[in-house]
């Protein structure tokens, strides 16, 4: 089953709860309490279709195995070793003199106890006591301390190693994919990840650490009163184990349902006219009840699995205590321990019910974590489009031979689509909406590799030049663009910003905007070229913003310009200027120009019909006005 399917029968699932019936061997999360398991109507059938679909690449981008996700902590790890250790010592320095305390006052009660202790030595205890206190408290705070300093560390690097993961995703697959599903793993998920890596990651090592010395001295103190203990120990371990083997489906679950709500989400939001203008309302509304419904099981699987290991951790902290009172009796009426033992013991109990206790909770937060890494790192799965070589271009000539494209499997866009471009050409590429204008524009800029054929510049192929290279050669500006947040010269110096001292990027931002005609606004502005651009900060017009986009690619200097609608956003008369004060930069490179707007074709060396993704007619504008054919027509009904 699918997700879409999952989606699209939720509602369904809302309406008959009762009717789904989960497997045998699954339907319980935890051993026992059906009825308490009933209460939940779990929906693990649901959650086990989401964690299958969420293994499959085809249904978005793919989850890593959790072998991957400890391997990329195990090299976190491998380069912070000594801050590592420094974190260990404090803790086990810090553990060890809390420890010190309640044996000093188990033997201090059986001195009393016996009747022959001077108060000089109980005052002499006492301050021991309290030294101890004061010691542990210090090296608790260096614990801390050292346990932060590694946490941050290592949450710096993690995120590092993120951001250049989801740097290096090819083009192509990130267009394809769900834009809920992406944008919940750069954010939910980082969130998650981060929170592991920086709290829950050195909370473990504390908790261990507090965990094993406790139960070392509880042995020393008296192994008989330790056995209740172990048998505790060994009750949470197990069920630990269950619970954490059957929570990672259901963590991977939730994230991938809250990707769901994601895309559908903005789906509607991005869409809002087009669904009011066809009174699709409900349907949508339906969709997104259904996403949230599926959603709500997925959660709801997770909670009650928490909710049932509850339960043991509740016992498994409170009957210890107990039984070392019952056993220390019956020892002590039989000679075995003392008073000052079981006192020692009982609080040695009572110091581990906090360890243990957010020993679980962090096992808890680092299984989320771990799903959310998985996720993070499954964006390095996706393969990558393109192998580069070590050919380099001869010259500047762009050739394309027998190009086709498909989006989806068995239907090609493009058929068979044969180009040369001669250096300093400008062709016009026009055609109806939906005909493969952009998708060839694409191929020319080498954004995504054809199914068959090939697209040469200087006789190499440009899915094998590295991509620094590539955009030195081939641009594409398309009529979608960003502006990110930092200065106006930030933006526009983007692709040399390490190939230019600050006097030659002032000068050549300058220049770029003088060419796009966008000198006057930006001397306007607050601060000129410092002034801060972007989300939170100095809004630009669409037209202002799609100047920045080509002003960076005049700085960018490539000898191969595609232009995909580049001036849509600008109104006719302010474009048709821009494009005339373009013409001069232009001249000498190769321009490849997709529009609706014919006076780019008029202005054009050539022009390439494309019919139904293939050159119908390819020619001058007045060869293809002579031959009557669909440029002929177009014009004609253009200029009417």
């Amino acid at each position: 089953m699918s997700t879409d399917q999952l989606a699209t029968s939720a509602s369904t699932w809302s309406d008959a709860p009762n009717r789904v019936e989960l497997p045998p061997d699954l339907a319980y999360p935890l051993p026992g309490l059906p009825a308490l398991a009933h209460r939940f109507r779990l929906r693990q059938d649901i959650a086990e279709a989401f964690f299958a679909a969420s293994r499959n690449p085809e249904q978005g981008l793919p989850v890593a195995h959790n072998s991957k996700a400890f391997a990329f902590v195990g090299s976190l790890l491998s380069t912070r070793r000594w801050l590592l250790a420094a974190v260990i010592a404090f803790n086990v320095l810090a553990a060890t003199a809390g420890l010190i305390v309640p044996r000093m006052l188990g033997d201090l009660v059986d001195q009393v106890a016996a009747g022959n202790t001077p108060l000089a030595a109980v005052d002499a205890i006492i301050l021991g006591v309290a030294g101890v206190v004061v010691l542990q408290s210090l090296l608790t705070f260096a614990a801390r301390r050292a346990s932060a300093v590694f946490g941050y560390d290592m949450l710096a690097a993690a995120r590092e190693a993120i951001v250049r993961t989801v740097l290096r995703l090819p083009l192509g697959r990130v267009e394809s994919a769900s834009s809920g599903d992406l944008l919940t793993r750069i954010t939910s998920d980082v969130s998650k990840m981060s929170e592991s890596v920086r709290w829950a990651f050195p909370q473990l090592v504390m908790s261990l650490v507090i965990v094993v010395l406790t139960l070392v001295a509880m042995v020393l103190n008296s192994w008989f009163l330790a056995l209740p203990l172990a048998i505790s120990i060994t009750v949470l371990v197990t069920v630990t184990r269950v619970y954490l083997r059957r929570a990672m489906p259901g963590y991977i679950t939730e994230s991938g349902t809250y990707s769901r709500i994601n895309s559908s989400m903005t789906e509607t939001v991005e869409g809002a006219r087009t669904i009011e203008a066809l009174g699709l309302q409900d349907r949508r509304i339906d969709i997104g009840e259904g996403d949230i419904d599926v959603s709500n099981q997925a959660e709801r699987y997770t909670m009650t699995l928490r909710n049932l290991l509850f339960i043991f951790l509740d016992a498994s902290f409170q009957l210890p205590l107990v039984a070392v009172v019952v056993l220390g009796t019956w020892g002590y009426a039989n000679g075995w321990v003392t008073i000052g033992q079981i006192t020692t013991a009982a609080i040695y109990v009572q110091l581990l019910v906090d360890p243990l206790d957010r020993l679980i909770q962090v096992a808890d937060r680092l299984q989320i974590g771990l799903a959310a890494t998985t996720r993070l790192l499954g964006i390095a799965d996706v393969p990558q489009d393109r192998v580069p070589g070590e050919a380099r271009p001869a010259d500047q000539h762009l050739v394309g031979h027998d190009l086709r494209f498909a989006y989806r499997e068995g239907r090609d866009v493009l058929h068979g689509v044969d180009l040369d471009l001669q250096p300093g050409e400008r062709l016009a590429v026009v055609g109806p909406s939906g005909s493969g204008k952009s998708t060839l524009g694409r191929l020319l800029a080498g954004i995504n590799g054809p199914r068959t054929g090939e697209v040469e510049v200087g006789g190499v192929q440009l899915m094998t030049l590295p991509l620094e290279l590539l955009r030195t050669e081939v641009a594409l500006v398309t009529q979608e663009h960003h502006v990110f947040v930092g200065t106006v010269r930030d933006n526009i110096v983007l692709a040399r910003d390490q190939q230019l001292t600050p006097e030659q990027g002032d000068a050549a931002v300058l220049a770029a905007l003088r060419a796009v005609d966008a000198i006057d606004w930006v001397q306007k502005l607050p601060h000129g070229l410092d002034t801060v651009l972007g989300h939170g900060r100095t809004q630009l017009t669409p037209a202002q913003a799609q100047q920045v986009a080509l002003a960076r690619l005049v700085v960018a200097d490539p000898h191969t310009l595609v232009l995909d609608e580049a001036t849509s956003l600008i109104d006719p008369r302010t474009a048709r200027h821009l494009e005339g004060s373009m013409a001069a930069l232009l001249a000498g490179r190769t321009v490849v120009a997709i529009a609706h707007r014919l006076h780019t074709a008029h202005d054009a060396d050539r022009i390439a019909v494309v019919i139904d993704g293939r050159i119908a007619e390819l020619g001058s504008h007045q060869e293809l006005l002579d031959a009557g054919g669909e440029y002929a027509r177009l014009w004609h009904t253009w200029r009417s």
